[in-house]
């Protein structure tokens, strides 16, 4: 449980994604102020981490929209609900997954 008593959303997926993403943005950085290559490399490294948290949150690594179970709050819990969609997902949607019934995480 958290020590302040509310799910922050921290998932695998999201986090990979930041990471991926922030490093994107440095070497785009890096390409504005000095190789001018960068530019182009920091920007497809920033849609592979879109392309990457949307594959993880596909397979469980990530959570639906709106607040989930307490037993759910932990890192690593895995969202076995997401084969089948969240309700009101942008990506489950663009994925052509249909909403799973609310209430319905299990681990």
């Amino acid at each position: 449980m958290s020590a302040h008593g509310y799910d922050e959303g921290h998932t695998v997926a999201g986090w990979s994604g930041t990471a991926v993403a922030c490093a994107g943005a440095a070497v785009t950085g890096l390409g504005v102020c000095a190789w001018t290559p960068g530019i182009w490399i920091g920007i497809a490294v920033m849609a592979a981490a879109a392309v990457l948290t949307w594959v993880l949150h596909l397979t469980g690594w990530g959570k639906g929209p709106g607040p989930r179970p307490e037993e759910h709050w932990p890192m690593g819990a895995r969202d076995h609900t997401a084969r089948e969609g969240h309700a009101g997902c942008l990506g489950c949607r663009l994925a052509g997954r249909r909403p799973a019934a609310a209430g319905a995480l299990t681990r």
